[in-house]
């Protein structure tokens, strides 16, 4: 029975050992030799050290292209035209589902024609070498991102390619992506991940960990998506990880947004061990963009204004072609920029709004009644918890594709566009908790004159596309 227990020395060995043999570029693993490959790089790209000591937000977008001098390319385009202060690589979908063979494919045909065949860039292909090159020609912090559900050996290359910072977790990986594993697997692949990451900090080379906050990325309540970050967070911190990133995702109603990443902030640093760093990242807008490009400007402007109240530590930017799907590295730049020019301008106003801290109260409350159901279900034992809350819908996730969440709960945003629940399932809250939620969104049925349904929901998962935050019928003309 898996439980939340460090992975003895042994036994991650042992994995490790297995693992590396699952492609051909594990072989060139050496974990003491990439001790000192990550000894000798300087500070300015020592991602966790980098992110630590920043005062302001720093920004990040997302970009991945499957050939290596093609992704130099792309990386220092976004920093220096994009003035990003961390990069990213984004990972291909077939190294996602572990299908390194097709990866190989899809690298071979990139080559032969320069197109991108490979929505993303296979560091499993690449291998060790590849990795370091990319890291060695990078002037700035690189994260692996991605959405593995299994990343064992992703994580064992790109950690020996000099990558310092990680994307994903058990729960993360999972609920939103996919419903071929079970949650008991992601938990115990990802064991191995933490552990390695928390080997690697114990020789001096922290990792830094950050689990996927957006989730679903539509419509989720803020406290479930920080009750499953902290869960994350501590699954990782007993693993050894010492720099915790913990994330969120924008839902669009600036008290919300703000309340919920300064409760991310407090209650990371409460529920997680002293000796973790613990830093927040804001997600800009998960869910569907306006197709005009100015209008999607607009929602990229106030995920900027947003995070210049909230000052998370950092900020993964969108662009103005998300409706387009993968952007240009020109619109990619253009939406670091834009978000970088309100923070700049908003970050040293005194911006204060009415109703912040009872909504950070009641965020916090709802989180934790959830930690609390899970604590109770695993006799204090985070993972039997988690198994048990999950089976039982005491935690849940809206619009999962995983069989491992009910999926029964339904948000729908109140009179004011704040996320609230309005189916529960059974997800663990107390009544005057669902009280409140009830009265909220029983106002905008009134306002809206209609009947508190589904047909809510599904507005208002389009509003933002269509140019608006709450997705309100259209007013009827005369009859």
């Amino acid at each position: 029975m898996i439980r939340d227990e460090r992975l003895p020395s042994d036994e991650l060995r042992r994995l490790d050992e297995t693992i590396r043999t699952n492609w051909s570029t594990g072989a060139d693993i050496d974990f003491e030799e990439a001790i000192r490959y990550h000894d000798s790089l300087p500070a300015h790209k020592r991602f966790a050290d980098v992110l630590e000591s920043a005062d302001d937000p720093l920004l990040q977008p997302r970009a991945g292209v499957p050939r290596l001098e093609d992704q130099i390319e792309l990386l220092a385009y976004l920093h220096e035209s994009g003035e990003a202060d961390l990069l990213p690589t984004t990972i291909d979908s077939y190294t996602r589902d572990n299908a390194y063979e097709k990866a190989r494919e899809g690298l071979e045909n990139a080559r032969e024609t320069g197109d991108d065949t490979l929505n993303g860039f296979p560091a499993v292909n690449h291998g060790v070498e590849g990795c370091r090159e990319l890291i060695d020609a990078t002037d700035a912090p690189i994260e692996v991102r991605h959405g593995t559900p299994d990343a064992r050996l992703l994580a064992a290359i790109t950690f020996a390619g000099g990558f310092q910072s990680f994307e994903g977790g058990p729960i993360s990986y999972n609920i939103p992506y996919t419903n071929r594993h079970s949650l008991a697997e992601t938990i115990e692949n990802w064991q191995f991940v933490d552990r390695l990451a928390g080997t690697y900090t114990e020789h001096g080379v922290r990792i830094n960990r950050e689990p996927f906050g957006p989730l679903t990325g539509t419509l989720v309540p803020p406290s479930i998506a920080i009750a499953i970050m902290l869960i994350e967070g501590k699954l990782a911190a007993t693993q050894g990880v010492r720099s915790l990133t913990l994330g969120y995702g924008q839902v669009g109603n600036v008290v919300q947004d703000v309340a919920a990443l300064r409760a991310l902030k407090e209650l990371g640093q409460e529920f997680l061990p002293d000796e973790v760093c613990v830093t927040t990242v804001f997600h800009e807008w998960m869910g569907g963009f306006p197709p005009d490009e100015a209008r999607a400007n607009g929602v990229i402007g106030l995920g900027g204004l947003t995070a210049a109240i909230a000052r998370p530590d950092k900020v993964i930017t969108k662009s103005p072609q998300e409706f387009q799907g993968v952007p240009t590295m020109e619109a990619n730049a253009s939406g670091l920029r834009t978000t970088r020019q309100v923070i700049d301008m908003a970050i040293e106003q005194n911006i204060d709004i009415d109703g912040i801290d009872r909504e950070q109260q009641l965020i916090e409350r709802e989180t934790r009644n959830l930690l609390e159901a899970v604590l109770e279900a695993g006799d204090g034992d985070v993972v039997q918890g988690t198994l048990a809350a999950f089976d039982s819908g005491a935690l849940d996730v809206p619009f999962s594709p995983s069989d491992s969440a009910k999926g029964a709960v339904l948000p729908a945003r109140d009179d004011d566009g704040r996320v609230r629940i309005l189916e529960w399932g059974e997800l663990a809250m107390d009544d005057e908790i669902k009280e409140i939620h009830r009265g909220r969104l029983s106002q905008r049925a009134d306002t809206e004159g209609r009947d508190q349904s589904f047909r809510m929901v599904a507005d208002d998962v389009d509003a933002i596309s269509e140019g608006k935050l709450i997705g309100r019928p259209e007013p009827r003309g005369d009859a």
